[in-house]
């Protein structure tokens, strides 16, 4: 039985030598390495109980997760916002001396981490790596449903963003399965892409065009859920909790997010690249307006234009990453839900295969070179990379396609005047 064209928009998957079955063996080789340099990673983090003995805890960020769930299920919620408890309690749990990690998230994220409080460290965190994983890889298989499962799988596991993600013990996959979920059953299950787009609340700058692409869409009954489900996830807390909350990452704005401490090197948004380039706090924010409202339009134009899915699907997760001013490389993991549907563009004609090819490379080895790059030039990349693809994405609409290509022909109609 032959493969379908649409599954395989690149290359044709049964000739010897093609370039598919060169990404393909590339793609199993950076799995292995990938697996290896994790393992050694995991054992240097149980040095000293559940650390390395150098301030970093097994699992790294996910110490966050665990202990949030941990103090709320004891009714101790409001420690998660204050930072010498939640301190204390983090190296209590991981029997280890660890840095000054943070809880930088809504309360609502303390409901959807709750089954981790009813197990162990170790095994909750096998959990969390496991239970992402899957339901980043379920959410592929949504969005890609005529490739063979063998492809999903290794896009799935190869994904560099996703091993950034699985080192440090991060929520990428979990957003990524949410909106790139939510994108993929809109047109059939509308009521599901609502609840997924909605539980987003737990990192919203992540789904910052989410709104602007229903509300163009003319899509109501999902933004009716979506806006039902946040609203339900902000009243299960008490006003407390909340004034708690945005006090704490008033402070982890200017620290985190403004001073760069720290982190700056892994991130890829326009306002950290201004910052890198020299720009005081309020060009950079000026600069990232600039940028989200960009994206916003032409988001808004190709969803109030009906564009084909795919299209619209693939600007509004590009669109989103030139939206948010704090991104990181492992928030990057819902790229690969981009070169899905790039190359579904491709296997329609939207696009050249060239094009395709170039722009999902751009997608998926950016979030691999944003901190290296960042390290040892002090250049913030991945903002101007993911630009570039955003822009492919959108000048394969057929209107701008006929303008360029009437631009293109005018002087030649002069001439023949």
């Amino acid at each position: 039985m032959s493969v379908p064209h649409a599954a395989q928009p690149f290359s044709t998957p049964s000739a010897p030598g093609s370039g598919a079955d060169r990404l393909r063996v590339l793609a199993r080789c950076w799995i292995a390495v990938a697996a290896l340099v994790y393992l050694l990673d995991l054992w240097q983090q149980t040095a000293v109980g559940l650390s390395d003995g150098a301030g970093r805890p097994l699992g790294d960020d996910f110490v966050n997760y665990w202990s949030g769930a941990a103090l709320a299920w004891r009714d101790d919620a409001l420690d998660v916002y204050a930072w010498q408890a939640f301190h204390a309690f983090e190296q209590a749990a991981t029997a280890g001396v660890i840095g000054f990690y943070h809880y930088s998230y809504p309360p609502a994220l303390l409901v959807l981490t709750a089954p981790l409080a009813a197990l162990p460290y170790v095994p909750a965190f096998a959990l969390w790596l496991a239970g992402s994983w899957w339901a980043f890889y379920r959410a592929l298989v949504a969005a890609w449903p005529d490739a063979r499962r063998a492809d999903v799988l290794l896009l799935a596991t190869a994904t560099p963003a996703v091993f950034l993600n699985v080192v440090a013990g991060q929520n990428g996959a979990w957003s990524a399965a949410l909106i790139g979920g939510g994108l993929a059953v809109l047109d059939r299950r509308p009521k599901l892409a609502g609840l997924l787009f909605g539980l987003m609340i737990y990192k919203p700058h992540l789904a910052l065009l989410v709104p602007v692409a229903l509300v163009a869409g003319r899509r109501w009954q999902t933004l009716g859920v979506a806006a039902t489900t946040v609203a339900v996830s902000i009243a299960v807390f008490g006003i407390e909790i909340w004034t708690a909350y945005l006090n704490h990452v008033e402070v982890l704005r200017e620290a985190v997010l403004e001073s760069g401490a720290g982190v700056w090197h892994r991130m890829a948004s326009v306002f950290v690249m201004a910052r890198h380039a020299g720009a005081d706090v309020a060009a950079a924010y000026t600069w990232q307006a600039m940028s989200a409202a960009i994206a916003a339009a032409v988001v808004g134009w190709l969803w109030w234009r009906d564009a084909p899915a795919e299209q619209r699907n693939a600007a509004l997760v590009l669109g989103g990453f030139l939206a948010a001013p704090y991104l990181q490389d492992y928030d990057l993991v819902i790229g690969a839900f981009a070169v899905v549907w790039i190359a579904r563009m491709a296997a329609h004609g939207a696009m050249t295969t060239r094009a395709a090819v170039m722009a999902s490379a751009i997608v998926l080895v950016t979030p691999a070179v944003v901190a290296p790059v960042a390290k040892a030039a002090g250049l913030s990349i991945g903002a101007p990379a993911l630009a570039v693809s955003f822009a492919m994405v959108t000048l394969a609409s057929q209107p701008l396609r006929e303008i360029s290509a009437g631009l293109w022909r005018r002087p030649h109609a002069v001439d023949d005047l």
